[in-house]
């Protein structure tokens, strides 16, 4: 196994303590407190961009205005698309270069540069990945010219003024950072642009996760009961996005309006994976979305000629370590996007001009993120002064800070909207290894490596040696306990010698140089559907539904992505020495699904699957279950029924709507428990709680008290039901119990009459741990609610459950005393919102430093509505709490009727620096489902500035 392992030095604790420190002082420094009043103000305010008169930019081919309204969104005009993006580099740096700068020390794999041997482990596994490396090859031998060409300008723009900006003038954070350790920003360059994609592609990255966690719970769940916890896709109930359509059998291309041929009848179920040497064997692989009534093939048999379906336990000691590790790191990679899991996914909709009040469609978008401060997201109009093939962008809408164009949003002809499309991208492979080469098909295979040298703030250079296989890199390298993977992994039998574990290695798309950049900016400059899919055909990674209206009326939708074909089903770690697991290729664009002005009028995406299981290929196995995109049909079909028009209103209430999908299906359930506790003061406390479930409508409201107990119920469901049955890799950290060992199948009690029980303690992120209460968990309670006496009802102990009543009644009982410790006594006082609370961090120094660093860059809370797999999808992780962790990043709905009638917000503000008047002047809007006036045309742009700034040659 390999010897260069990256951990921290003896000294991190103290070296990161004392930079903090250091940090802090300066910072006090900065916000007045004890020292220099004037100069803190003078410090603060040297940052704040200059939003009005004349300045040069250096290279520009003629003069570009800045039109900011009273929010500070700023609308470009210039005369070339070079001076378009120029301009544009120069005004974000203005606003965000801070975030910009730390974005690209992450993606580079070089935080540690910044801030100090704490960042190390995280530079490791970015360099292993290679994100950068990628990125330069993209740009190398990828990207058009022209689109290199205005990555440049874009980047001319910054370095323009980075020229005259140094230390406080950039921002607060930079006053800080040169005080410590004399910081200085380098020049920015394209690739930096091109390599935030990959941050991007690995928050939507699909189901690495659950492959990591099913194999996680195979440790003490049978392959039977994980199947349970993974439900297939309720196509009865909600719709997928494309209803109908196949693919050709003569042109190999998906025709929306074709149906199956005879042969053609769904998607096939996959080889499984076998157990080893007849050791507790992992099932097979179940089908995706496979021909109705029927699963996958079953994998080889165990050596003891048990079928691998239904093998023992599965994965244990070595395996179990290393993937935990892996885990661990996953969680961590990259910090600043936050945790991922079955709430991070979006809503959009589009319903056509037959249905809308102004006779053209409309169309709203919230992709569902991480809240972060500064937003994500930063909003700006790009308008060529005559638009033609030199000059052809006249596009507004969202983009990053550190890219060129916009991302999602519309131009004069057409608009376009995002949502995570969930494709299985990622694969795990388990490697034979030795110190120098890998074991595939019975050959020994030298390993590519390379040498990556991490400098660090404050400390010694570290080098690593990365190793990659034909399946990618090496990430169990990058941390010890991986080098136990495998003990007792489930892989295919025959099997190498396990010897002392197997490596694992990454495969994912997004490490193959794309074209994803270019297809950004054609979407810029698309005018009709037929080049918006021709854009959509290089949007590589990450994989995202597409959808589409324009200004003639048309909607569409296209599903995009460089999505791999593959023998294995994805859901386990595969055996990287077999050629049978390897990837033999991807979909082509054409394959891919696609809708033109379907008969319903509408198409609603929302993580749901893309398809009917009639659909030839697999695209993954674990879809968002469609509890928020079913709710998106039945609001429009409840406001297109007998002749209904949907407005732009309608499409912001809808954005907003609370209801409970869960609440719907358990609440009937809950109030016909007869509460009896063990005395009359505590029967008649937990019958007041209940009773606010009387006559709830299911929404949550920030002010119900309804919606704070039902959560709080449902929070302890989960954790009775399942939650205390899963391993410890999977429980939030240090939630302890005691348990019966891991395949131990003995009696409770020794032969002696002492207990085999064991204290263990979860080990994951209260943010990522499970059961999250996602919309999947929905469907794991729905398929065992008829069934009282299931055995995922009953609880060990002395007041243990033996059925569903008494777990829920234990549920119930078990959220009164919680929220009334959380909340008061009095259950009409509480309120959803006070519970379910949004803070917003910035980056690094709000999450990483001091209480005062952090009270001076952080701001909250707020008491939101919404839910886990509401519309509002404001979510929440029921493992962990019920603090927000991801929303709604942004939202808009786009009138093509009228450009300059449509509606936009932010979640914090245009500005970067703290104590800017446009830091977070959205978020309190954007809490109450408010929209701001998006003028587009040049009238009303001019109509709503605020201040002008006049760029020149």
């Amino acid at each position: 196994m390999p010897a260069n392992k990256t951990g921290p030095s003896g000294k991190k604790k103290k070296g990161r303590r004392a930079r903090l420190l250091v940090i802090t002082v300066v910072l006090l420094l900065v916000a007045g407190i004890g020292f220099g009043a004037y100069w803190s103000v003078s410090t603060v305010r040297a940052s704040f961009p200059e939003t009005s008169g004349t300045l040069q930019l250096k290279g520009l081919g003629g003069q570009v205005k800045v039109a900011r309204d009273d929010h500070g969104i700023p609308q470009i005009y210039a005369e070339s698309a070079e001076d378009l993006f120029r301009a544009q580099g120069f005004v974000q740096a203005q606003d965000r270069f801070w975030e910009m700068d730390v974005r690209r020390h992450l993606t580079a794999g070089r935080l540690s540069e910044m801030f100090g041997d704490g960042q190390v482990e995280t530079d490791a596994f970015v360099r292993t990945m290679g994100w950068r490396k990628v990125a330069q090859e993209e740009y190398d031998t990828k990207l058009s010219a022209t689109t290199k060409k205005y990555l440049q300008a874009y980047s001319d723009g910054v370095n323009a003024y980075l020229k005259d900006h140094q230390g406080k003038s950039l921002s607060v954070e930079y006053a800080a950072l040169e005080f410590e350790n004399e910081y200085k920003p380098e020049k920015w360059t394209p690739v930096d642009s091109v390599a935030w994609l990959k941050a991007m592609a690995w928050d939507l990255r699909g189901n690495l996760q659950s492959e990591i966690d099913r194999s996680l719970a195979s440790t003490r769940l049978s392959p039977q009961q994980i199947e349970q916890l993974y439900p297939a896709y309720p196509y009865g109930r909600n719709k997928p996005i494309v209803e109908g359509g196949a693919v050709d059998p003569a042109t190999k291309e998906f025709d929306p309006k074709a149906t199956p041929t005879e042969g053609q009848t769904g998607q096939t179920g996959q080889t499984g994976q076998a157990g080893q040497n007849g050791r507790n064997g992992q099932p097979g692989g179940t089908g995706t979305a496979g021909t109705p009534g029927t699963n996958g093939t079953p994998g080889a048999q165990n050596n003891n000629g048990t079928p691998a379906t239904s093998g023992g336990a599965g994965a244990a000691g070595g395996l179990r370590s290393g993937l935990t590790a892996l885990s661990g790191t996953l969680d961590k990679i990259p910090a600043l996007l936050g945790p991922s899991g079955n709430g991070i996914g979006s809503n959009s909709w589009v319903v056509a001009g037959q249905y809308t009040t102004t006779g053209k469609p409309l169309l709203a978008n919230d992709p569902h993120l991480a809240p972060q401060l500064p937003s994500l997201w930063y909003q700006m109009g790009l308008h060529c002064t005559k638009t033609g093939p030199a000059c052809p962008y006249d596009v507004a809408g969202y983009t990053f800070a550190g890219m060129p164009g916009v991302v999602i949003g519309h131009n004069q002809d057409i608009a376009w909207g995002m949502t995570n499309l969930g494709a299985d991208v990622t694969d795990l492979y388990l490697e034979k290894v030795t110190s120098d080469s890998y074991l595939y098909d019975n050959k020994q295979v030298p390993f590519a490596t390379r040498k990556e040298t991490i400098k660090v703030a404050g400390g010694g250079d570290r080098t690593i040696t990365v190793r990659s296989t034909r399946n990618g890199p090496v990430v169990s390298d990058r941390n010890s306990e991986l080098g136990k993977v495998g003990k007792d992994a489930p892989v295919k039998d025959p099997a190498p010698d396990r010897a002392e574990g197997y490596a694992v290695s990454l495969r994912w798309t997004a490490l193959d140089a794309g074209r994803t950049m270019d297809a950004l900016l054609d979407l810029n400059r698309a005018t009709d559907f037929a080049s918006f899919r021709k854009a959509a055909a290089g949007f590589e990674v990450p994989s995202q539904n597409l959808i589409y209206a324009d200004t003639k009326g048309n909607i569409g939708y296209q599903a995009p992505g460089r999505i791999p074909v593959r023998k294995g089903d994805g859901r386990m770690p595969a055996p990287g020495w077999d050629p049978a697991y390897q990837w033999t290729g991807f979909l082509k664009p054409g394959e891919l699904p696609w809708e033109l002005n379907p008969k319903r009028g509408y198409i609603v995406t929302a993580n749901q699957a893309v398809t009917d299981k009639k659909y030839p290929h697999a695209l993954t196995g674990d879809w968002g279950y469609g509890a928020r995109s079913q709710r998106i049909n039945d609001l429009i079909q409840s406001k297109i029924k007998d002749g209904g028009k949907i407005s732009t209103d309608d499409m912001q209430k809808m954005q907003m709507d609370n209801s409970s999908e869960i609440a719907k299906l358990l609440t009937p359930y809950l109030l016909k428990i007869d509460i009896k506790a063990e005395n009359e003061r505590e029967t008649k406390y937990v019958r007041e709680a209940q009773k606010l479930l009387e006559g709830w409508d299911y929404t949550q409201e920030a002010d119900s008290a309804a919606a704070a107990y039902f959560n709080a119920v449902w929070r302890n469901t989960l954790k009775l039901a399942f939650g205390n049955k899963l391993p410890k890799e999977l429980r939030v950290k240090g939630q302890c119990l005691r348990v019966r060992p891991a395949n131990d199948a003995g009696p409770q009690e020794d032969l002696d009459g002492n207990t085999r029980l064991v204290r263990e303690c979860g080990e994951r992120d209260p943010d990522l741990a499970q059961p999250d209460g996602g919309d999947r968990w929905f469907e794991v309670v729905r398929g065992i609610l008829d069934k009282p006496n299931d055995d995922w009802w009953k609880t060990g102990g002395r007041a243990g459950a033996g059925n569903r009543d008494e777990l829920l009644a234990r549920a119930m009982k078990d959220a009164r005393w919680e929220l009334t410790s959380k909340l008061g006594k009095d259950v009409n006082s509480w309120s959803w919102g006070r519970l379910h609370q949004l803070n917003l961090k910035n980056q690094t120094l709000g999450k990483e430093g001091p209480g005062i660093v952090r009270w001076m860059l952080n701001r909250g809370p707020w008491n939101l509505a919404g839910g886990e797999a509401a519309v509002n999808a404001a979510g929440w992780n029921a493992a962990g709490g019920y603090d927000v962790i991801w929303v709604p990043s942004m939202r808009m709905v786009v009138n093509l009727a009228d450009l300059d009638k449509s509606r936009w917000i932010n979640l914090t503000g245009a500005s970067g620096h703290a104590y800017n008047a446009h830091y977070y002047d959205q978020t309190d809007k954007w809490a109450k489902g408010e929209l701001l006036p998006w003028a587009f045309s040049a009238d009303a742009v001019k109509k709503g500035t605020d201040a002008e700034l006049t760029l020149k040659p």
